[in-house]
């Protein structure tokens, strides 16, 4: 299969910011009586923020209002603005450079707003993405279809010349939703929640090792 594309998602691929959404998250639903767990959180990575408060609502027996809801996305994202610390997967970003110099096209698709990503992401990283997708770009978020149907669309590559990678339950429904081949990653969930992926590995590393991204894979 000639592979013209690879397609990543942010957070837990290449970021590691996800300990902070979840310390933000965890603060501001406390405040509403809800005690936030891990899978609360992760297994909703990649979520539009409002959805993921309405579902979480709905799943503790709280009533939802629309108002009430963004006032609780705004406090949370100010907070993580405030606490958020810059990491990377370790091997993503060899991993980028490595794809970049055999010319295979890269794109971003992420759940964070398009002002946050500028703010996480160096420009040295984002650079290497001929395109990106952002949660402002879109109008149905991950598990959507919606954001890798618009990467295909604006690479201008067929779902079979592509290849995503993810690491949340979402961002894989949404891949395989848009026909394209997913690989995971167990950097923030275990493999029993990857469930759909075409094949998942532990580490950037053990990925690289096992897929060799050439002109074929």
């Amino acid at each position: 299969m000639k592979v013209k594309a690879v397609i990543f998602d942010m957070d837990g691929v290449i970021t590691n910011t996800m300990p902070d959404h979840f310390r933000a998250w965890q603060k501001v639903l406390a405040e509403e009586g809800i005690n936030a767990t891990h899978e609360d959180i992760y297994s909703r990575e990649g979520q539009k923020g409002l959805q993921s408060v309405r579902e979480i609502f709905a799943e503790h027996g709280k009533p939802f209002h629309l108002k009430e809801a963004r006032a609780i996305l705004k406090k949370k994202e100010e907070l993580f603005k405030k606490i958020v610390k810059i990491r990377f997967v370790r091997g993503a970003r060899t991993l980028l450079r490595k794809l970049k110099r055999k010319n295979i096209e890269l794109a971003l698709v992420t759940g964070t707003s398009r002002h946050e990503l500028h703010k996480i992401l160096p420009h040295s990283i984002y650079r290497l993405f001929r395109i990106s997708v952002t949660g402002s770009d879109v109008r149905c978020g991950k598990p959507h279809p919606e954001p890798y149907l618009k990467a295909l669309k604006t690479l201008g590559v067929t779902a079979r010349q592509t290849i995503v990678i993810e690491n949340a339950p979402f961002g894989i429904r949404s891949a395989k939703g848009a026909g394209i081949r997913c690989l995971a990653l167990e950097t923030s969930l275990s493999r029993r929640y990857l469930k759909g992926a075409d094949a998942v590995f532990s580490s950037v590393k053990e990925l690289e090792n096992q897929i060799h991204f050439s002109s074929h894979v």
